[in-house]
Parts: C-alpha cells; structure tokens; sequence
C-alpha cells in the first residue's frame, strides 16, 4: 500500500514576491514613462507608451496594496492585476518598442483582466468586512 498525502490548496496568504513584483513593476514603469517623454520621437507612440506607464504604476501600487492581504479573492485579485499589466501595458510597449503591430489585439483582454482584478480587490475587502463582525 502506498501512503496518501493530503492535497494541499495553492497558499492564499500573501507572498513577499508580490511585493518584490509590485516593485519590479512600479520600477519599469518609471523607466518606461522616461523612454516615451525623452526618447521616442513619434507623438503618438509616446502618448500611447505614457499611457501605458500610467496604467502600469498605478496597478503596480494595486498589486503591492493586495501583496498584503489574506484570501483567495486577494490572491484572485493580484494574479488578474498581474495578468492585466503584461497583456494591456505589455502590449502596447511591444507595438511602440519593437513594432510587433499585431500586439494590441491582446490589449482588450489585458483591460479586462485589470477591471476583474479590482473587482476581486473589492471582494476581498467585503469578504474581509464580513468575517470581522
């Protein structure tokens, strides 16, 4: 006979790689937002890299916040912020970076994951309101 071992679920605890990820991220995209203002001629393609900086800094500081909470719906809520970051942002600079056009056909499922992601960050905070009373 073979002795079982218990499965054990994915961890839901926050990880300090998250915060190592977080700060990763928030890293390149000030790095990123100074390529698009100090070295990329085109107007558009700046823009579109700033935007793209923006959106990723912000969603770093999500990510970092979530870094520090318990659950599931936390875990959920920083793997679609994750997730949302490399195909919305990371699409955008591969187009304006190193002209792969077809990139952006990833951005709308980037978008969505980001908006999932907030919304699991608000479920993590009603789940957490919710146990406290």
């Amino acid at each position: 006979m073979s002795a079982h071992r218990p499965v054990t679920p994915p961890s839901t605890e926050a990880h300090p790689a998250w915060g190592l990820t977080a700060a990763l991220l928030g890293l390149t995209a000030v790095a990123l937002g100074a390529v698009a203002a100090h070295a990329v001629a085109d107007a558009q393609a700046a823009q579109a890299l700033e935007r793209a900086s923006l959106y990723q800094l912000i969603h770093a500081l999500a990510i970092l916040y979530a870094a520090g909470l318990p659950g599931r719906a936390a875990l959920l809520a920083r793997s679609l912020l994750l997730a949302g970051i490399v195909l919305f942002c990371g699409s955008i600079e591969l187009k304006y970076l190193f002209a792969v056009t077809q990139a952006t056909t990833i951005a709308p499922t980037g978008g969505v994951a980001l908006m999932l992601g907030w919304l699991m960050l608000g479920v993590s905070a009603l789940t957490r309101s919710v146990s406290k009373r």
